[in-house]
């Protein structure tokens, strides 16, 4: 396999845990099941909202206000499953 097809399957990998990760972090905080006060959780929510959000904003102002309800990681992780997929459909099969 080509590194560089090997680089940016593993981005597109990373990135989709990372938003996973961001939004089970958010409902545990929202819910409560997580203390915010404690230094590390502080620190790992920052660390996720700082990681995810410069991505999600432009979602957020396309779609319209469910009221409450943030579908932007959905959306989010729609886009890169399809992105992964048009590539390796489109590009990887001319670099083997």
């Amino acid at each position: 396999m080509n590194p560089f097809i090997w680089l940016i399957e593993a981005l597109i990998e990373l990135v989709t845990w990372v938003v996973i990760a961001s939004a089970i972090m958010s409902w545990l905080v929202a819910f409560g099941v997580v203390n915010t006060r404690n230094q590390f959780i502080r620190m790992v929510v920052e660390t996720l909202f700082r990681l995810t959000e410069p991505m999600l904003r432009p979602i957020r102002r396309m779609l319209p206000n469910l009221g409450g309800v943030d579908i932007s990681p959905v959306v989010l992780l729609l886009g890169l499953f399809f992105l992964r997929e048009a590539l390796r459909y489109y590009v990887w099969p001319h670099f083997y």
